[in-house]
């Protein structure tokens, strides 16, 4: 039996007055969603725990059947799992991002969707800055995502369970004064952000930027700190082969972890103007392999809500309803028995513009799982299900391995 999973990322909200009091998913067009509440259950499921913060990292661990108050140890390992850097017992990850900060506020925690090569440059400005430095080493990734390594040599930690980072999406448009790294080793921490700006104010690539009415990288922003985590392979665990289809670093090193095929997609951007389509094609071609379970993961609704664009997360939910979840339906009621399930991994929230914590809707359908009254694929339709439970719950369920 094959198996898919698509990931529309925080694509959970309230209603919005200028959707006519409709949530995102309520005011989309989204006719295979609502099929496939229509043809299976609905339910809710909550993937992140009140005592963490909310993001993808909590959120899709929890969401691929592993218990986050377990499992989790921070975000940025994920991400240095996707770029095949090994983590030692002492070794830290740390994420890097390249934002804008202008008058003490977070005007872009993507420095204005930086470009690759003016980030690479930069992240290598900081590491030569550094190179007197054994423990520290930066890592240049995709736009302003990027990473930085304390590498420990049987020093004392430098960080500990009191070590306080924000993610700097969650600060967009406020002062970030109050969300500076705290606890145990954040002088560290303060002290790279700070010495980053200095270098950057001198950069040639921050003058062009500003010259051509560009937003320019300001500094760094560190959070997301970990050591590496310690998985069972998803084969083991659940019995299936798995694969990701993701432009997200943090879902490439969760999904290598746990020993899934890592799917490139050309074209795959995780922004707003990603390929809906290809993505889609791509998971069709996937599971004709030796593929049993094909996760999509599109993170365009949830950076729609960072931006507080609720027109544009509307049409971000209808291409991947359109290009994603329609064709991969199609194609596997085309082959024999299957299921096919549908969550984001929490809510985002236009009003604030951050991740946020609460249930998210899910629809399932598939082989041996029998009809509710669903008829459509939103909050209010989930809030009316009689299945409400933790998110590492889902899964088992999916795959026919726990709660039916």
């Amino acid at each position: 039996m094959k198996y898919a999973l698509v990931i529309p990322d925080g694509c959970a909200d309230e209603p919005q007055p200028s959707l006519g009091g409709k949530t995102p998913l309520q005011a989309a067009r989204i006719p295979h969603m609502d099929a496939v509440a229509k043809a299976g259950i609905v339910g809710e499921v909550d993937h992140v725990p009140a005592s963490m913060p909310s993001g993808s990292d909590v959120g899709t661990m929890s969401l691929f059947g592993y218990d986050p108050l377990r499992y989790h140890t921070g975000r940025a390992p994920l991400e240095a799992a996707a770029q095949g850097i090994s983590l030692g017992p002492d070794d830290w990850a740390v994420r890097c991002n390249l934002v804008t900060v202008l008058d003490g506020v977070m005007k872009s925690f993507t420095a204005g969707q930086v470009p690759n090569d003016t980030a690479r440059t930069l992240i290598e400005t900081l590491q030569r800055d550094q190179c007197g430095d054994p423990h520290w080493k930066f890592h240049p990734g995709v736009s302003y995502r990027n990473l930085l390594m304390y590498r420990g040599r049987g020093e004392a930690s430098p960080f500990a369970s009191d070590t306080d980072t924000t993610p700097p999406h969650d600060v967009t448009d406020q002062p970030v004064e109050k969300w500076l790294p705290k606890g145990q080793g954040s002088d560290l921490l303060r002290g790279l952000m700070q010495r980053s700006e200095a270098l950057f104010a001198d950069a040639a690539v921050n003058r062009e930027r500003t010259a051509r009415g560009e937003l320019p990288v300001t500094n760094i922003w560190l959070w997301g700190q970990g050591k590496a985590p310690a998985l069972t392979p998803f084969v083991e665990r659940f019995g299936v082969r798995g694969a990701v289809i993701t432009a997200v670093d943090l879902l490439r090193g969760l999904g290598r972890l746990l020993g899934w095929k890592i799917v490139e997609v050309k074209g795959a951007t995780g922004y707003l103007d990603t390929d809906y389509a290809a993505k889609g094609r791509a998971a069709i071609e996937t599971l004709k392999g030796d593929v049993d379970f094909i996760v999509v993961h599109v993170e365009a609704t949830d950076e729609a809500s960072h931006e507080g664009h609720a027109d544009e997360k509307v049409k971000a939910l209808e291409q991947i309803d359109h290009h994603v979840v329609g064709p991969l339906h199609a194609w596997l009621k085309s082959q024999g028995d299957y299921r096919i399930v549908v969550s984001p991994d929490h809510p985002t929230f236009l009003r604030t513009k951050t991740h946020s914590h609460g249930y998210v809707p899910f629809a399932m359908c598939g082989a041996g799982i029998t009809p509710d009254s669903a008829a459509t694929y939103d909050e209010a339709a989930a809030a009316h299900s009689s299945i409400h439970m933790p998110g590492y719950e889902l899964m088992p369920m999916f795959l026919g391995r726990g709660r039916q």
